[in-house]
């Protein structure tokens, strides 16, 4: 019998996880997802992804099933500023050049397929505290669009350790990239990928194979940032995605921790 199971909301930023039968060929939009061979498989949709989109399963059977998905559109906040100076604005010749090596190394990270089946647990907060960015976020510059912001940023002071949301394998350890400082890339499997911005110590390197909730990094105020906080990033494939669609929200996760030290 046919059967297919998302978990996830269908909203723009999301990640959805899914199960369906062993064998059964799935694609997106047309395009083909790779499933486990227990039937797990995981997609995405991006910031301001159309908001109608089709989901196709072809099962063991022979049997097809031609899935509509209908994605909720979210709203972002947009913040506009003027007067920022021309050298923040546009950086040197050798600082963009500096920028584009470090985003060729992200995007090859972030390309990487593995058969690691990571992306199917329950992801935990790789630290807990006050929310002080989020996903989808845009600010203007002089009047010009800034780009996004891909993650949500967690406050907490230089030294606060950094904790993996769910096993993987550290595909990116660099302690001093331009734009994002210190930054780890951690894959799940799948193409599904963590990343970690704005270190100040690196505690892994490249290939090491790391289990959910070991230290694998400090929070920092490396890169281009006014102050110590995390900013952490989901990734499918080079697909950005919103991390609280895979986490507790932060509220609920520190209200149980308050409530389990009182």
């Amino acid at each position: 019998m046919a059967q297919v199971t998302l978990n996830g909301t269908l909203e723009q930023g999301a990640l959805i996880r899914a199960q369906t039968t062993p064998g059964t060929l799935v694609y997106l939009n047309g395009s083909e997802i790779m499933v486990t061979p227990n039937g797990g498989f995981v997609f995405g949709f991006e910031r301001d992804a159309a908001l109608s989109q089709e989901l196709t399963l072809v099962y063991p059977d022979g049997l097809t099933q031609i899935k509509p998905l209908t994605i909720r559109k979210k709203q972002y906040h947009i913040d506009s500023l003027t007067g920022i100076a021309k050298k923040i604005m546009k950086p040197d010749p050798k600082a963009q050049a500096r920028a584009a090596q470090d985003s060729k190394q992200v995007k090859a990270a972030r390309s990487q397929f593995s058969t690691q089946e990571a992306f199917a647990q329950d992801f935990i907060w790789p630290l807990t505290g006050r929310i002080s960015g989020v996903y989808g976020s845009q600010r203007v510059y002089n009047g010009k669009p800034g780009n996004p912001h891909f993650g949500v940023d967690v406050a907490a002071k230089t030294g606060t350790v950094v904790v993996a949301p769910a096993d993987g394998v550290i595909t990116l350890a660099v302690p001093d990239m331009f734009y994002s400082g210190g930054t780890v890339i951690l894959d799940h499997g799948y193409g599904v990928s963590s990343s970690f911005l704005h270190l100040s110590q690196l505690y892994v390197k490249p290939g090491e194979t790391i289990k959910q909730g070991q230290a694998i990094a400090e929070v920092g105020a490396t890169g281009r940032v006014t102050g110590p906080h995390l900013d952490w990033r989901i990734n499918w494939f080079q697909m950005r995605l919103d991390p609280v669609t895979v986490v507790p929200s932060m509220a609920s996760v520190l209200a149980t921790a308050n409530g389990s030290s009182k």
